[in-house]
């Protein structure tokens, strides 16, 4: 009789009660369910057979001894203990994997090198010799797992992790997600589909099989075929103790059911219901790869699912889906998911079961179904659940009254639109919600229509359970290809009060991207969500790039549209936008109105007719200021990317050539160092973010409340004599110190009443904006005080504090309050100042000529502490395992 052992089997968490199921099965002994792993009894064959037939077991260990732990020197001795010279030789290779800690064994680390230790000591005693420590591929695996003051001591039979089938593996950027293989078996355990496999004609109809694993796991276990054939390399292979016949044996008869299980692939039938680029090919590919010849269907449309599952039969079918790759800012994707998921319930044969993988409960409400069974999990480290649907009494289902009568199947939450749409939703009320987007549409579809504008704000957190912003942009006329005609949503998602139900306002959100592409005729496919968080350091609108190498591209693909951007139109000039790649657009359409008066107040300069863009962003002022007739621009901002996008902007509109600079720096840096030199400004436009506090920037922070004083006095000295600046912020609560700006001699006209147009309406705090001038001085007085010494030494001490500390990056998400505005920006513009649309590159409704783009010059950009040259006068200074 073979000599029986005790075995333990890994698994993720939550698959404990499956994995015993399973080991049950194959035929183990004394299977208990532990914490993580599953601990069974018998022969060496035994073992070896859960190694090679078990789906949802990461590995197997076969226990040598449990021995105390309390310490080091415990740890040790129960290491010593146990004979290694039975299980090694010296030319053998090992390591050791530990897991688990205590008071005294802190560290998994210094558990294996004890371990380490005490099994060399012990071959260097009885043989003279000790065998070579191998991390990476060694012959044997010691493992040691330390709980309390315990320590559990084994053997790795598996080697490499159980759920690493033995084909080749998917490239894991291909975007398509997909379960680990033991993650894809426990779903279908979950979904009994071993139950299914008992009928003819088995059929599993997978929703987002992504690399197609969930096809490879159902196909391999109802052709017979043990997960592990494939495998070259196991844990026990150089194993002393390794018994080669029991082996071989157990080969020779998954060889001949992995036979005889090739006969019934005709009878099996898999179909995937994806519509993600590429699906369908890595699903085949992955079918192929495991030696599977198999049929398959593949959509990409759920339109046909009902169809091809007609005449499937209701106990030979499951239906499964694996929503783990949806992630928190891809709510617009959910959507489409969700109303998959729900296509694929629909079309499944009354009474078959839907296992579903998912992180959230969205999908609860989204079949109107509670699920009966559940396995909770870890996903990386997220939480997440296999969801078991059936049609049960309690199931999907509303009480019966108090007389008795039976329940009654509780129907799926619906909206109609006018037309006669019908859309499902998750939560009934939102009905509401689409009334009134209908209503604001078919509003602000005239009013645009009327005033010329092609790009403005629809809603506006209209009611206040469905607190979203939702934008339309609409192409250029100019676009051409994909982009003609073309029509995108914004939706951006305004902070959620506390005490709110998170779980309901996320379904709120998924109702608002369900319901907003319907009636405003956009493809769900173009509706982007802005999600906005506080970012630690950084600008979360910047690509990586930004701070490192110069990567602006050459002349000839300089124009070239970047993924998610497209071109659109306001006020007779073309701006490009990004909906994709950053968190705001590169227009805030609630400066719309605003940069209207940049254009009028560049028309009405005299002189020199210089403008000055101060925080630029994407220079859209300064286009409106060019076009105006501005003959000298000047664009400052510390960002390169956003400099580039300037420029950009800037060329579309036909305005090139020196006349027109582009400097990075510091910008109150900035401010300082000119007002050193003779350059001066006729107009200004100046709208710093509310708060920043960038490495580059050479002090601690900046606050616009608590530095606008000190901003704009340095921003009056760059003011000819009759110029001003067009100051802008957008913090709800700011108050402009006007004493003190009394006091250095600059005056402040709060102007904002008319710089708010149509579509913001309803949040007149959006943003502010003020005139700035220099005090007229009488005849024959002295220039206006300056800053007191003792008061600027105080200023520099409050930016400067301890250039060490300064750990974060620039943050210009924080072009709003950090969210005590609660305000999606946007973007105006007043129609009365507007060009011809036919004219895209017209000043006052004229066209260019070509000499107007005149000569592509080098473009200019400053650093910092480095010369920031001007087109005029340039003569003043700028700055565990072992």
């Amino acid at each position: 009789m073979a000599d029986t052992h005790e075995f333990f089997a890994t698994c993720p968490k939550g698959f404990e009660r499956l994995l015993a199921g399973e080991l049950a099965s194959l035929g183990a002994a004394g299977v208990r369910a532990l914490r993580g792993q599953v601990a069974f009894s018998g022969a060496l064959a035994d073992a070896y057979r859960v190694c090679l037939w078990s789906r949802i077991a990461s590995r197997v260990v076969l226990v040598l001894s449990h021995g105390a732990a309390a310490d080091a020197d415990e740890l040790y001795d129960a290491a010593s203990s146990i004979g290694w010279e039975s299980h090694l030789s010296l030319s053998s290779t090992f390591a050791v994997d530990a897991h688990g800690v205590n008071d005294q064994l802190r560290n998994t680390q210094f558990v294996a090198l004890r371990v380490k230790d005490a099994v060399c000591d012990r071959m260097q005693a009885r043989f003279g010799g000790r065998p070579s420590v191998e991390v990476r591929h060694p012959d044997v695996t010691i493992v040691a797992r330390v709980r309390g003051e315990r320590v559990t001591l084994g053997i790795d039979l598996s080697g490499e992790p159980l759920f690493h089938r033995g084909f080749g593996r998917r490239s894991a950027d291909d975007g398509l997600g997909g379960l680990r293989a033991d993650y894809a078996a426990a779903m279908l355990a979950a979904g009994s589909w071993h139950r299914c496999l008992r009928h003819d004609a088995p059929t599993l109809a997978a929703a987002y099989a992504g690399s197609g694993t969930i096809l490879v796991e159902a196909a391999g276990a109802a052709l017979d075929r043990a997960p592990g054939l494939l495998c070259s390399r196991w844990g026990f292979d150089r194993w002393l103790g390794h018994d080669a016949a029991a082996w071989e044996a157990l080969l020779d008869e998954a060889d001949e059911r992995a036979e005889k299980g090739g006969e019934r692939a005709g009878s099996l039938r898999l179909v995937s219901l994806d519509d993600r680029p590429g699906a369908a090919s890595a699903a085949r590919t992955s079918l192929r790869s495991a030696g599977l010849d198999v049929p398959l269907d593949t959509l990409t449309s759920r339109d046909t699912l009902a169809d091809v599952l007609a005449g499937a039969d209701a106990s030979s079918t499951l239906g499964v889906c694996d929503l783990s790759w949806l992630r928190t800012a891809e709510l617009a994707r959910e959507v489409s998911a969700l109303g998959c998921v729900t296509t694929l319930a629909d079309s499944l044969p009354t009474g078959s079961p839907l296992a579903a993988f998912a992180l959230g409960d969205s999908l609860d409400a989204a079949l109107g179904m509670t699920p009966v069974d559940g396995v909770s999990t870890l996903l990386g480290r997220d939480e997440a659940t296999i969801r078991l649907y059936a049609e049960t009494d309690d199931a999907h289902a509303t009480n019966g009254d108090d007389n008795g009568a039976p329940a009654t199947p509780a129907p799926r939450a619906t909206v109609t639109l006018k037309d006669g749409t019908t859309i499902p939703v998750l939560v009934s009320a939102s009905d509401q919600f689409a009334a009134r987007l209908q209503k604001v549409a078919k509003l602000r579809a005239k009013w645009s229509k009327r005033e010329d504008v092609s790009c403005y704000r629809v809603y506006d957190a209209d009611l206040p359970d469905y607190a979203v912003a939702i934008d339309l942009y609409q192409a250029s006329e100019v676009s051409r290809g994909r982009d003609k005609g073309g029509r995108w949503l914004v939706v951006q998602e305004y902070a959620a009060p506390k005490g709110i139900d998170l779980d309901l306002a996320h379904r709120r959100l998924l109702d608002v991207l369900a319901i907003a592409p319907r009636v405003l005729g956009v493809d769900p496919n173009d509706v982007t969500l802005r999600v906005r968080k506080r970012a630690k350091g950084g600008s979360q609108y910047a690509s990586e790039q930004e701070e490192g190498a110069d990567t602006r591209p050459g002349r000839r693909s300089r124009l070239a549209l970047a993924p998610g951007a497209h071109l659109v139109d306001e006020g007779g000039l073309i701006f490009e936008v990004n909906l994709a790649e950053r968190l705001d657009t590169g227009l805030f359409l609630d400066h719309r109105d605003v940069r209207a008066q940049v254009r009028e107040l560049a028309k009405g300069t005299k002189g020199s007719k210089r403008f000055l863009n101060l925080f630029a962003y994407t220079g859209t002022a300064t286009c409106y200021a060019a076009d105006g007739g501005a003959k000298h621009t000047t664009t400052v901002d510390l960002s390169r990317t956003y400099l580039d996008w300037a420029e950009r902007n800037m060329e579309r509109n036909g305005f090139t050539g020196d006349e027109h600079e582009y400097v990075q720096a510091d910008v109150v840096r900035w401010i300082s160092e000119q007002r050193r030199t003779r350059n001066r400004w006729d107009l200004v436009f100046c709208d710093p973010p509310t708060f920043s506090n960038s490495k580059r920037m050479g002090r601690d922070s900046f606050d616009v409340q608590r530095d606008h004083a000190e901003l704009l006095i340095g921003v009056s000295r760059l003011l000819t004599a009759d110029g001003v600046c067009l100051f802008s912020c957008n913090l709800r609560g700011f108050t402009p110190d006007a004493e003190k700006l009394e006091k250095y001699g600059v005056e402040i006209e709060d102007v904002t009443e008319g710089t708010i147009p149509d579509d913001f309406s309803r949040n007149a705090k959006i943003h502010h904006v003020y005139l700035v001038k220099r005090t007229p001085r009488p005849e024959g007085a002295g220039d206006p005080p300056e800053e007191p010494r003792r008061e600027r030494a105080s200023f520099r001490r409050e930016q400067n504090g301890s250039r060490g500390d300064s750990r974060d990056r620039y943050q210009r998400d924080d072009r709003r309050s950090p969210r005590d505005d609660h305000s999606p920006r946007g973007d105006r513009f007043s129609h009365d100042d507007r060009g011809p649309r036919g004219d895209r590159f017209s000043r006052g409704g004229h066209r260019r000529t070509d000499d107007r783009r005149g000569k592509d010059g080098p473009r200019r950009y400053s650093d910092g502490p480095h010369r920031s040259l001007s087109p005029s006068d340039r003569r003043g200074p700028s700055r565990g395992r072992y």
